[in-house]
């Protein structure tokens, strides 16, 4: 990890310590399972290593309320797997949707919007979906296990049929396959190509050539955690969900993001809850 990575992350610590006399602690009845998968800052996985803005949020509330947080790295279409047969104890980070909802209790961390996200140039705007679905030439790569919502299901379906859609197990894999041209575009919070960039020498510079469409058909929403009702004791729940609760308020998790991207990639997509 870079050392602007380590500087950020330490500077995310004292952050959040000043935050700590503020909550009211308990005690976790065990230890809690959080499997993750590598999102731009938000996750880092480096070898052994799992760090990035929420497990240093959870690392440093479970400091004080007596909770340790087990982290392990997995792809992220396994997650939602793992989180619906009850094997995961929070899916971070993550949106709202219906199918989530049967199996846990949302907690909105951040106002987030996914956008259309290709490489500068100067082809026409895209304006929404349909025209997307209409310009045959453009290939797609989305994020295995990335969900947001029944509009981008439709568009993925509709993508595969053509042949132009190509699912990739991460985010990197989506930048790589950019960077080289393969594709042309993507769907995704732009601070989460950013960050992949950022961190890996084969996509180096790819930040700085984005260019970003937001479309109609996703419009803002929340992103944040989601507690299991399968997993978790009611204790647990609400302990967990009290503490997420303060610290999405405290603005923590934005300040994060705001030292770690650009202020245009932020002001984009993502906003207090």
């Amino acid at each position: 990890m870079t050392d602007f990575y380590c500087r950020a992350w330490r500077r995310t610590t004292a952050v959040l310590a000043l935050l700590l006399p503020t909550l009211a602690w308990g005690d976790c009845s065990r230890d809690i399972v959080v499997p993750v998968a590598p999102i731009g800052a938000s996750v880092v996985i480096n070898g052994n290593s799992i760090t990035g803005v929420y497990p240093d949020v959870l690392r440093t509330l479970g400091a004080k309320m007596g909770c340790n947080f087990i982290f392990t790295p997995v792809p992220r279409a396994r997650l939602e797997a793992l989180f619906e047969a009850g094997k995961a104890d929070i899916l971070i980070p993550a949106t709202s949707t219906p199918r989530r909802d049967q199996h846990g209790l949302f907690i909105p961390l951040l106002g987030n919007r996914p956008l259309l996200i290709t490489l500068a140039g100067t082809r026409a705007p895209i304006s929404n979906m349909q025209e997307l679905i209409e310009r045959r030439e453009l290939r797609v790569a989305l994020v295995r296990g990335y969900d947001y919502g029944t509009p981008y299901q439709l568009m993925a379906r509709e993508l595969s049929s053509q042949g132009r859609l190509f699912y990739e197990v991460d985010a990197l894999s989506v930048a790589r396959l950019m960077q080289s041209g393969f594709i042309d575009a993507t769907i995704m919070g732009p601070t989460i190509l950013a960050g992949v960039a950022q961190n890996d020498a084969r996509v180096h510079g790819l930040a700085d050539k984005l260019r970003l469409e937001a479309l109609p058909e996703l419009p803002w929403g929340q992103s944040g955690a989601y507690l299991s009702r399968k997993s978790l004791n009611t204790d647990d729940q609400t302990l967990l969900r009290d503490l997420l609760e303060k610290a999405a308020r405290s603005g923590a998790v934005l300040e994060s993001f705001q030292r770690h991207h650009r202020p245009e990639l932020v002001a984009a997509s993502i906003r207090p809850r």
